[in-house]
């Protein structure tokens, strides 16, 4: 865009910019500290165009797939309980129908994972990913495995807090990771994909419940437990050859050539970002994050998001339950619990495809408030048909309805915040703030009719009304920025210092 006769260059627009803007993108104020030397020197344009794809493609390649499958892990063990639920856990650990009590052992699980959540990516910056994400992955299939030998209630809490302990670690530190190799313009679709796995694994839990169910009495255990052992010791298996599927960050990555390298940090640089460079961390990247004023709005759309995702993904199962569908003189208990668990995977499977359309229309359009605006509509029509319908169409109509509308703005609200927040460890530390705290809304009164009121509330007051809220402050920022209202932050300050200022850098467009 321009503004008079300069001329500002979205760093949302996917394209690397040519020789003559280096050192003047959003115009003469910017500043890109020290670069590695252009591996590309001397290439053409079109053909630096065609390494970039190919850099991207490698990328692509060797990190998505991977964290997908640890992510798909993570939720499947931290939701399967519904689906145990339904297979006699209550049962045999003599919660039978004491409500409170099994919603407990739910909840208990959000205030371990929410209050460790914000250390985590200090940890993951200090300890280096290929060692931090494999570690607490298998730390916490062997706590899934011991979930499946619990014999009363208060074995299956003391389980779901120390699971909360260790799977903390993963969705804001591989957020964080993504956010430190991808243009702003760029990360929306990959963290889209990377969450989709939680919807993948809302469909794939139902599915594999199914199908433990047909071991229940096997070695004096009920399906629930088998449920439980055999998901945990699948991830310790997968944690285990992580050590040798998860990388590095860009400066230290083993995978990358030394010219790959220089392309992955000088394109990153291009985009305003510094995440990709080497940073010690000092408490007053910590305080930046706390007193800006993106992290505490961007915790409070994303707690209206996560509240709604968790009470639907944990209660999706006995909500298709509780629809009236019954046994018949041809049906038995066990094929009925078969069908309820298949019934399941629709509304997962619409969810990971608005998902990844989503990132990827939010990516291209840049307009990421106007995609949780728009999304989560649809997501308070869900809920609204979950609240006031009688028949179980509509009840099971609303399920799809809910589940495409909050899906996507996990990872959308995450992706936004990301692209607002700059410097290695106030990303990181803003990120497991907004996660921390959008997590431990998890705890609240599960009860059906009452908690699709409270969703609902959480939805239209958070999700949405933050969201407005969000989107109209950024963009009177953006304006006073192009109109040259921020430069005197920069009077005086030496290249280095201009750099360190990230996101406060009058030439920092955000996105909206």
């Amino acid at each position: 865009m321009k503004e008079g006769n300069v001329e500002y260059i979205d760093a949302d627009s996917g394209r690397t910019p040519s020789d003559n803007e280096k050192g003047t993108a959003l115009g003469p104020k910017a500043s890109y500290g020290d670069l590695p030397a252009d591996p590309d020197a001397g290439r053409s344009e079109a053909e630096k165009l065609q390494i970039d794809k190919r850099l991207k493609w490698k990328l692509d390649l060797k990190l998505i797939p991977w964290l997908c499958l640890l992510y798909l892990c993570s939720f499947l063990d931290r939701t399967n309980i519904g689906n145990a639920k339904l297979d006699g856990l209550t049962t045999d650990l003599g919660i039978g129908t004491n409500a409170g009590l099994y919603n407990a052992a739910l909840s208990i699980f959000f205030v371990s994972y929410s209050l460790f959540e914000p250390l985590t990516n200090i940890l993951l910056k200090r300890l280096r990913p290929s060692i931090f994400l494999p570690a607490i992955m298998i730390l916490w299939g062997i706590v899934m495995t011991t979930m499946g030998l619990c014999t009363n209630a208060g074995g299956l809490m003391a389980a779901r807090f120390f699971l909360g302990l260790a799977e903390a670690g993963l969705f804001p530190g591989v957020n964080y990771y993504l956010s430190c190799w991808y243009k702003r313009g760029e990360f929306g679709i990959r963290a889209a994909i990377f969450f989709s796995a939680a919807a993948v694994a809302g469909s794939f839990g139902g599915l594999l419940a199914a199908a433990i169910n047909l071991m229940a009495g096997l070695g004096g255990k009920g399906g629930w437990a088998w449920i439980f052992i055999l998901e945990g010791l699948a991830t310790f298996l997968i944690g285990i050859v992580s050590f040798w599927m998860v990388h590095d960050f860009p400066d230290d990555a083993k995978f990358l050539s030394p010219d790959d390298r220089a392309r992955v940090i000088r394109r990153l640089k291009f985009d305003n970002q510094s995440s990709a460079e080497h940073e010690e961390f000092k408490m007053e990247y910590f305080w930046a994050a706390v007193k800006d004023w993106k992290t505490w709005n961007g915790a409070v759309i994303y707690m209206g998001a996560d509240g709604a995702l968790y009470a639907f993904s944990l209660f999706l199962p006995t909500i298709i339950a509780d629809l009236g569908y019954t046994a018949t003189t041809a049906c038995t208990a066990d094929s009925e619990f078969i069908i309820q668990q298949l019934l399941t995977v629709p509304p997962y499977a619409a969810a990971a495809i608005m998902t990844i359309t989503v990132g990827y229309v939010a990516d291209r359009t840049r307009q990421r408030g106007l995609c949780n605006i728009g999304t989560s509509l649809i997501g308070i029509a869900g809920f609204a048909m979950l609240l006031g319908g009688e028949s179980p169409g509509v009840q099971y109509a609303g399920t799809f309805l809910g589940a495409v509308g909050i899906y996507p703005c996990v990872p959308n609200t995450i992706s936004w915040a990301s692209n607002n927040i700059e410097g290695v460890y106030k990303r990181g530390v803003a990120l497991g703030i907004i996660i921390g705290w959008g997590n431990l809304n998890g705890v609240y009164d599960r009860r059906y009719k009452p908690g699709h009121a409270t969703v609902l509330g959480y939805m239209i007051l958070f999700l949405l009304g933050g969201s407005i809220v969000q989107r109209l402050l950024l963009a009177r920022e953006n304006k006073k920025r192009l109109a040259g209202q921020r430069d005197g932050w920069i009077v005086g300050k030496s290249e280095e210092e201009i750099d360190m200022l990230g996101d406060k850098k009058p030439d920092f467009i955000y996105t909206l």
